[in-house]
């Protein structure tokens, strides 16, 4: 714990949760799954910053998009206390063909915001991602890196009630990320709940009031 406050409103909670995945197999084979999370009961409280950590494939991505409501659980339930959701995923969320600008502008929207709202956020989402002339070329011309400052970006100045970062803090350069982890603390003293997974857990010590590990 790093001592920070957070209320005890629980926005989310899983109860017994459990999620298998089907495995490729021969035609006539039966089928076989791999369990990815079995008997998982979590609270979520308002305003804390949960850190997600374990090895690769403990479920960890599984769990980010459970609580995001992308995909249903095979036991258990989920109940969402009426909060926004957003997950900001490497692997997720921008249309290569669309620039920079124009993904903020949906990914704002998708988040329940106007169009006249997020405009209003562009020069602060431009400037915080330092990608100058790139903000306005397509983003299948970005780097990882790129795409995970912007999106970032976005989920800094479009905040939902709950925000959920995989591994977005990995990649980029080193001013950057430092920059990332200091806007993060500030999210620590708001009312925001921040959920982040990453690989280092030194990382997850200096951003998150509490971890769990899978």
């Amino acid at each position: 714990m790093s001592g920070a406050d957070f209320c005890n409103e629980v926005v989310i909670s899983l109860e017994d949760v459990g999620v298998r995945y089907k495995q490729s197999g021969g035609v006539f084979s039966k089928p076989c799954y791999y369990q990815a999370l079995s008997g998982l009961n979590l609270n979520i409280y308002r305003g804390e910053t949960l850190g997600i950590v374990g090895r690769n494939g403990a479920g960890k991505s599984t769990l980010l998009r459970l609580i995001a409501g992308i995909i249903k659980p095979d036991s258990g339930k989920i109940v969402n206390n009426g909060v926004t959701v957003s997950l900001l995923s490497l692997a997720a969320g921008f249309d290569p063909e669309l620039s920079g600008v124009d993904n903020a502008i949906v990914s704002g929207m998708l988040l329940g915001y106007q169009r006249k709202q997020i405009e209003a956020r562009l020069n602060d989402i431009h400037e915080f991602s330092e990608l100058g002339d790139f903000m306005h070329q397509p983003v299948k011309t970005y780097s990882s890196g790129m795409r995970s400052r912007l999106g970032f970006s976005v989920a800094m100045y479009m905040t939902p009630d709950v925000l959920l970062l995989d591994e977005v803090l990995s990649v980029g350069d080193k001013e950057f990320k430092k920059k990332a982890e200091a806007e993060m603390m500030k999210k620590l003293h708001s009312n925001q709940t921040v959920i982040l997974v990453s690989h280092s857990e030194q990382q997850v010590s200096r951003v998150c009031d509490r971890k769990i590990e899978l």
